[in-house]
Parts: C-alpha cells; structure tokens; sequence
C-alpha cells in the first residue's frame, strides 16, 4: 500500500495541509486568546478582522470592481438556487437557464417557483456530455443562470456567455478561483466553499449591488441580500469557523501565485490525467473533448466488470474517492486547487499499471 493517501473526493474535498494545521490549532486557541475558533464570538475585533480579510482576499484574486460585494452566506449552492430568484426575478418575470446537468436542472426547479423559466440551451440531447454552443436569451429575461462547471456530468464551461445582452448569473460551487476568468463580468456568483476555498457550512456570494431592488417583491429580511451586504454578511451569527478556514484557504490561494498561478498548475493536473486516460484503450472518455472539466474527470471502462477490480487497486494505493456520482457510475477524479501534481501523477501510473496487467 502506498504511504501517501490522495483525496480525490468531490466535495467535500482536499484542503491544503498548512490550511489543516491552522484550522487545527485554532480549534485549540485562537490567536493566542485561550478560547476556540468554535466558541469565539463573531462579533469580536478578531473574527471581525477575519471576516473582512476573507472579503478583501476575495476582492484581489477575483480584481473585483467597487460595484460588487462580497458576502459569505449560511447554506451551500442549494440555499442559493432559491435565494437568487428570490432576489432577482419578478413574480411575473422570465429568467433564462442552460441545462447542463445535475446541478443546473435543480436550480432551474427552484427558479420556476418564483417565475418562468426559458431553457436557452440544453445539452439533455448528449445526455449531458457536452456543454451548449448556441444560446437563445430572450432580452427580457432577469438574468442568464450557468453551471460553470458539472461535478457530475464530467462537463465545464470553457467559452463563457459573457455577452449574453442581461445579467449573468453563475453557480461556480466546484470551479471557483481555479481559473483566470473576468469576474466583474458576472452579476451574481455563488459556490460552495467546499471544494475550492474552504470548508462545507458557508457559501461565497460575489454580487453586482446594481442588479438588486428590481423585483417589487417583499423579501424576508434573511433572504434579501441588500441586508447582508449592509451588514457585512454578519445579519446572523456566520459560519465562524467554516469562514475562517475560507480565509486560510484564500491566504494559501494567493501564496501560490493566485488565480493564474493555481490555472497553470491545474492545467497540468487536467491535461496529464486526461492524455494518459485517452491513450489507453481500456477506458471510455464519454464527455467531449472541447467540453471536460478540468476540475472533475469523468471516465467509464469498456469492460464494466473490471471495474470493481480497478476501485479495489484505488483503495489498496491510497486513491481515495474515485468511484464516479451513483446516478452515472464508473470513475471521477477530483482536482480541485489544493490537489498536488504529485497526486495525479501518482493515479496516472497506477492507471497505466492496470492497463499494462489487463493488457
């Protein structure tokens, strides 16, 4: 059995070990003030401090604009698909979404509470192995919703609709921060924090204020993001130490160069696991190729009944994770930011030594 264990999990997922250390120590103390992070008020100067740190790191690796704020909520992706009709569109109103997956077919069943619902591109016709190349916006739409990026389906967006003529809206819950994008092109952008920058229990929202107050609908006061951007995303007790360990992660993001220093490293990650995965006949690779995430690799075996064999040699190497989403089976392999290269050439060889050996 290999000694290092690599989590290759899809989220909750793999944290850098320094962020581990901190987040561990400040379980015990924080700063030095003989309380834990788990019991230290929010409304402290120290956690205050914290919070606005987080806030501020996520304005410079992102080059945020003076329009857009930057809240961290209660709740994951799935609090947002809810909260963002809410927000945005009119009882009355249309907003338009692209259906390209899981996780975008559930915030379209959210949205069509509050309002109707056009579909501006599907890829339901590939069974969700494709991303969407044309896209019908109907001008009077509240906004244009996109999935960045299908844990699931194995799919990314890789030409993004900035110009769709209304609002963009994006849940980049499992690709936030990996790659360099023009972020002040989105309206509104939600994630998850736990896959990319930090851990499960609080949810990043990025926001152009501009696009708030147009609905004519009375919002509860917790829903309404104009009240946590006034509060400073303190109108409850936050997540303290979910927020927290967000800000170790984003520290680390930046030490290593940023956004375009974690999209080089990633890039190397996506590229050698998917050129090893297409040389080798064995596998099926069933997304298109324009189309792969870089964040969740997808893959299937042409002979199923290997399949068990190849999750068991995973589990005895340390390869952790990697039995693909129970409604579409075979394999996934995570490379969120803080998977190391050394991971994925680690899978990459144990790939090319079950192929050697199935022959």
């Amino acid at each position: 059995m290999s000694g290092t264990l690599y989590n290759f999990n899809a989220g909750p997922s793999i944290l850098p070990k320094e962020v581990f250390e901190q987040a561990s120590a400040a379980i015990l103390n924080f700063q030095d003030t003989g309380l834990s992070i788990l019991e230290y008020g929010h409304r402290t100067p120290a956690f205050e401090a914290v919070m606005e740190e987080a806030r501020q790191l996520i304005k410079e690796l992102m080059q945020l604009d003076a329009d857009h704020e930057v809240l961290f909520l209660h709740g994951g992706a799935t609090t947002q698909f809810m909260q963002v009709p809410v927000n945005l569109l009119p009882d009355d109103g249309l907003a338009s979404y692209t259906e390209t997956g899981t996780w975008a077919n559930k915030a379209i069943k959210e949205a069509k509470l509050y309002g109707h619902v056009e579909i501006a591109g599907s890829s339901r016709d590939t069974n969700f192995t494709s991303i969407p190349k044309q896209l019908t916006v109907s001008p009077t739409a509240a906004y244009l919703h996109i999935t960045t990026n299908e844990t699931i389906a194995g799919t990314q967006w890789h030409q993004l609709p900035y110009d769709c003529g209304v609002p963009l809206v994006a849940d980049m819950s499992s690709d936030v921060l990996s790659r360099v994008l023009d972020f002040n092109k989105f309206d509104l952008i939600y994630a998850g924090a736990q896959k990319n920058i930090g851990a499960a229990g609080v949810n990043l929202v990025v926001i152009n204020k501009n696009i708030l107050n147009k609905t004519g609908r009375k919002i509860p006061t917790i829903l309404d993001y104009q009240n946590h951007i006034k509060e400073g995303s303190m109108l409850n007790t936050p997540p303290v130490f979910a927020v927290y360990v967000c800000m170790l992660t984003l520290r680390w993001l930046k030490a290593q160069g940023g956004v375009a220093g974690i999209e080089m490293i990633n890039d190397q990650k996506a590229s050698l696991l998917y050129d090893t995965l297409d040389a080798i006949p064995l596998f099926n690779k069933p997304i298109a190729k324009e189309d792969r995430s870089k964040m969740n690799v997808v893959f299937t075996m042409n002979d199923p009944a290997l399949e068990k064999e190849f999750l068991d040699l995973c589990k005895q190497e340390n390869m952790i994770g990697v039995k693909g989403h129970r409604s579409v089976g075979g394999f996934r392999v995570s490379l969120y930011n803080a998977m190391p290269l050394s991971g994925v050439e680690a899978i990459t060889q144990l790939i090319k030594t079950f192929a050697t050996k199935k022959g």
